[in-house]
């Protein structure tokens, strides 16, 4: 067994040992089952057959995918952590995990515990076991003991699904490979478990659909939505016009590189994702939307506001400190920018 990387942080330690599962990939085979796994996600799978069937799948989808959903999940969390600042899970399920990006993006907002503390408890539930055991192997190498000591437990993600409590759950990457009444019960299930639900899906149209779905039932249920949104409300955006969706900047490997034929050495993950609390958040003012536009000046920004409407603001030179944040600020980020929370 490989002794863990450390004392890396999780992204660091993630990216190393995924270099390391590329290095032992046959280019053809892993180009192959590559090609077949995009076609698998950007089609429909029923539910009773699981995406990553063998290793050599999982391999190939912990080296393609595995980073742009560790960093889409990193940058939903990290608006989460933003918006209760206080709060730490003391417990995380991950429903339908596969090899862990979202505990592994976990275990960077909300390190170990620094006094010695026992590390809280991390559970993946997924159906397919060749990702279990990817999975598994991978975090035996994490500097994080809460992934070191994380269950890895086979479980069908569907209506019959059993969650345990616990403080967060996430649902990543998930809903699209179900059928409308099995995302309904996982949603469902995920919000009478936990004090806090992440779900986080595609940033395309279908998947913006999904959100918006489970975003409901976690209102319904009782749930304050975190992030992105600025308020409970309905979603602003009126339905076939957009679709609220963000970005995270990914590394590319050789892999990539090869697969798409590309020769930049990085690639925008578009994400859609809804973060939601049983206790009330500390939402943003107002979120940024679209990528901010530099102007001379100037700076435009397109807003989703607390009263619950969309608009855009330009801030301008002569507004001095507010427009040098404005020149800072990225998509995404909430707006105005927050101060550092007291101590």
């Amino acid at each position: 067994m490989h002794a863990p990387l450390s004392p890396q942080a999780p992204a660091e330690a993630l990216r190393a040992t995924l270099a390391e599962l590329v290095d032992g990939l046959p280019p053809r085979q892993a180009a192959q089952a590559t090609a077949r796994l995009i076609a698998n996600y950007r089609g429909a799978t029923p539910t009773d057959a699981p995406v990553l069937r063998d290793r050599s799948d999982v391999v190939a989808y912990a080296a393609y995918r595995m980073p742009a959903t560790f960093e889409a999940d990193r940058a939903a969390l990290g608006a989460l952590a933003d918006a209760v600042p206080r709060w730490t899970p003391s417990g995380h399920t991950d429903i339908g995990g596969g090899t862990g990006a979202a505990v592994w993006a976990a275990a960077d907002i909300w390190p170990d515990p620094a006094d010695g503390a026992a590390p809280r408890p991390v559970t993946v539930l997924d159906w397919a076991e060749p990702a279990l055991a990817l999975g598994r192997e991978l975090a035996a190498r994490a500097p994080s003991a809460a992934l070191r000591d994380a269950r890895w437990r086979r479980a069908r993600i569907d209506a019959a699904l059993d969650v345990p409590p616990t403080g967060l759950v996430t649902v990543s990457y998930v809903l699209g490979e179900l059928t409308p009444a099995d995302r309904a019960a996982v949603v469902d299930a995920a919000a009478g478990a936990a004090e806090v639900v992440a779900v986080v899906e595609p940033g395309t149209p279908d998947g913006y659909r999904r959100i918006i779905e489970a975003r409901d039932r976690l209102v319904a249920a009782g749930f304050h939505i975190a992030a992105p949104c600025p308020h409970s409300a309905a979603c602003p955006i009126e339905e076939g016009t957009d679709w609220c969706h963000f970005a995270a900047r990914v590394s590319r490997s050789s892999l990539h590189r090869q697969v798409k034929g590309a020769s930049l050495a990085w690639e925008d993950e578009k994400f859609s994702y809804v973060a939601a609390t049983r206790f009330r958040p500390g939402p943003a003012t107002a979120r940024v939307v679209r990528r901010p536009q530099t102007r001379k000046g100037q700076v435009l920004l397109d807003l989703c506001r607390d009263t619950e409407e969309l608009s855009r603001e330009t801030v301008t030179k002569r507004q001095g400190p507010l427009y040098r944040a404005a020149r800072d600020t990225a998509w995404g980020d909430p707006w105005p920018p927050r101060e550092d929370p007291a101590p």
